[in-house]
């Protein structure tokens, strides 16, 4: 039976976030990542979506309950941290209402991150929304691709060629994978990812499928924007391959120009009724968020600070993973 990794627009059940615990990660930026992914959660909890929170232990789950709205569920899983996009299952939808959670091998974004729980994330989530879970016997991270529901995905050569994840595949090798397991027809390879981002290049840090044959990728922003190069290349390879490209604003230059952070608005996260935007401090910010907004009319789009949370590596889409509903 065929199974499909539907378009993050698709009708969610729930979706799940991580909140920060560990403070020997996080240090004196752990309490505003807290706020800041609280703040997440609240504002698609507020749409009337279904909101699991998820937390290590006990104390995490006190000090999330004292930061979410009742409306929030919170539940406890094993997890090294937050990046459930990345180590939280894909779930895929067949056409006669079945629903799985497909799993992948994760090895700390090419050996870089090992941490304890990790790997137990994925089975953990699936059993607590009743969900068959699958592993397969490869390494791939949910950040690193990007649907648009009609058997297109998008990824970067940079992220799923590099041989820190699977050097004994070939690409083509891995494009069959990807067609087994989550049941792709069609892919379009974009090149590198975004500077100082330490997945190797995942693609929601740089474009994003906000409808069928629609993509979004930013424009830069500054004669000093670190990823004007790597913006082009991907705007040229979308275009030649036939799809629509819609300009988003780049943040520009955060951090320093030699240790440039991986701050981009692309990490944004799809739910039901609401799109939220990560925000930085940018005079770019407020642009942003009106230019993803329009891109989904029937959804009101927030702009959330993310600035602590991208100390992490990452932002809001990394850090959650959706649970699409079956279909009727």
């Amino acid at each position: 039976m065929t199974m499909l990794m539907p378009a993050e627009w698709a009708p969610q059940d729930w979706i799940w976030i991580g909140f920060p615990a560990h403070a020997d990660l996080w240090e004196e930026d752990l309490e505003e990542a807290q706020a800041q992914m609280a703040a997440f959660a609240n504002a698609v909890a507020e749409t009337g979506q279904q909101v699991r929170l998820v937390v290590r232990d006990a104390v995490a789950e006190a000090q999330a309950r004292a930061l979410v709205s009742a409306s929030v569920a919170i539940e406890q899983h094993p997890y090294g941290d937050i990046w459930l996009r990345d180590t939280g299952p894909l779930t895929v939808l067949g056409a006669d209402g079945a629903r799985r959670a497909q799993g992948f091998g994760f090895n700390g974004w090419g050996g870089k991150y090992i941490m304890p729980g990790d790997l137990e994330t994925g089975p953990s989530l699936a059993a607590a929304g009743g969900l068959d879970y699958q592993r397969a016997d490869w390494i791939l991270e949910g950040g690193a691709i990007e649907s648009d529901g009609t058997g297109l995905v998008v990824t970067t050569e940079q992220c799923l060629l590099h041989p820190n994840r699977n050097p004994s595949l070939s690409r083509e090798q891995i494009w069959s994978n990807l067609q087994r397991d989550l049941g792709f027809e069609r892919i379009l390879w974009l090149g590198d990812g975004l500077a100082g981002d330490h997945t190797d290049g995942h693609v929601d840090n740089l474009a994003r499928m906000v409808g069928e044959g629609v993509i979004a990728i930013p424009v830069a922003s500054g004669a000093d924007d670190p990823n004007a190069k790597v913006y082009a290349d991907a705007r040229a390879r979308a275009q030649d391959f036939g799809l629509a490209v819609r300009d988003v604003p780049s943040p520009g230059l955060v951090g320093e120009a030699d240790d440039a952070e991986p701050a981009s608005y692309m990490n944004f996260a799809i739910c039901n009724d609401v799109v939220v935007v990560p925000t930085y401090g940018s005079k770019h910010d407020k642009d942003a968020v009106a230019a993803i907004g329009a891109l989904f009319p029937r959804r009101h789009a927030v702009g959330l600070r993310a600035d602590a949370v991208l100390t992490g590596g990452g932002s809001f889409h990394c850090a959650s993973q959706h649970v699409p509903s079956i279909k009727s």
